[in-house]
């Protein structure tokens, strides 16, 4: 599937976790503003590792404003489960080894690295309403820095 689009419908889902099993709809209940689901290509690498981190750092700030947040990659649990111990995250990470979350939001797709073009999880953050619908979608993004750009467009801090 192609990026999202601002307004339209977020896809609902329902993944294994971190913190069990969770869905779109169970994140949106808990949270006033949103929910922030965020694309990595793979756990404990050094930008995903960065980009956790500042998630990490950065989420009673999100949660203060309203946020809940969500990371998702085709990792498996085992690999989620270390990362999280690891890096210490206190926030759900799904595993969607079949890549049907990452498709539905447009995070699966043709990439390119140091010349060499090949299809994967494309680094992309997409912030749902209350209401299921799309506020923000953002693709390509780079790991260092995002998180802080982010909470500067959401209007926190």
């Amino acid at each position: 599937m192609s990026a999202l689009e601002i307004g339209c419908k977020a896809p609902d889902f329902t993944a294994e976790t971190t913190q069990g099993t969770l869905s779109l709809s169970d994140l949106l209940a808990a949270s006033s503003r949103g929910v922030v689901v965020y694309f990595y290509p793979k756990a404990s690498t050094p930008g995903c590792t960065k980009q956790a981190c500042d998630f990490r750092d950065s989420l009673a700030s999100l949660q203060g404003a309203g946020y809940s947040v969500i990371g998702v990659s085709a990792d498996s649990m085992a690999a989620l489960e270390r990362f999280t111990e690891k890096q210490s995250l206190t926030f759900p990470l799904a595993s969607d080894p079949d890549h049907e979350i990452l498709e539905a939001y447009g995070a699966w797709g043709e990439k390119k690295n140091y010349g060499r073009t090949y299809v994967g999880i494309i680094r992309s953050t997409v912030v749902v309403n209350p209401d299921g619908t799309v506020a923000l979608a953002q693709y390509n993004v780079k790991a260092t820095g995002h998180v802080g750009r982010l909470r500067k467009t959401l209007g926190i801090d």
